[in-house]
């Protein structure tokens, strides 16, 4: 099964960033394609998209400035599958990605991305008061798995904290 394409360009407004491709994803060659995954749910109910876009149209975030990626590149049933080997490299090629790409800000779509991303034993919901790579913003939102046991209301209120921020920065950016 071949790895779920990044959808990347310089200068993107949110870099998210999921585990790993599901099996689902690895079979269309969709980002969170599986029918369970709540991604483009969260994504439309938290403000970030006008309406609720389908897995087909992943590369299409990147007109709205909006890009794609994993930590890890193998499609699995589970992020349980990944191996430590798997995080290591990833974690290389993510921080190189994002130091080449400078997008305002990374959404980590899962708290335990970002810990193996940042190498770090915990981590707050939203904005990170420490970025890893410099001049970038880290915000950790849950992940999109219908496996997460966290109400929709409580995920989409974090996420609306990400679509806030981006428009108080937008507004800013547009002063200047």
């Amino acid at each position: 099964m071949e790895p779920v394409k990044d959808h990347l360009k310089e200068n993107l407004t949110v870099l998210f960033v999921g585990f790993n491709p599901s099996l689902r994803s690895g079979e269309t060659g969709h980002h969170f394609a599986n029918p369970n995954n709540r991604f483009w749910t969260i994504l439309h109910r938290a403000g970030l998209t006008e309406r609720r876009c389908r897995p087909e149209e992943d590369a299409d975030l990147l007109s709205i400035g909006y890009g794609l990626t994993n930590i890890v590149a193998r499609p699995t049933k589970s992020a349980q599958e990944i191996t430590k080997e798997e995080y290591n490299k990833g974690r290389l090629e993510l921080k190189k990605k994002i130091a080449a790409y400078q997008p305002q800000v990374v959404c980590f779509v899962g708290k335990g991305v970002y810990l193996q991303y940042s190498g770090r034993k915990e981590a707050a919901w939203g904005m990170q008061p420490a970025s890893v790579v410099p001049g970038v913003l880290d915000f950790v939102a849950p992940s999109s798995s219908g496996l997460v046991r966290m109400r929709m209301e409580d995920i989409v209120a974090i996420y609306k904290e990400l679509s806030l921020f981006i428009r108080k920065l937008q507004s800013k950016q547009k002063e200047e």
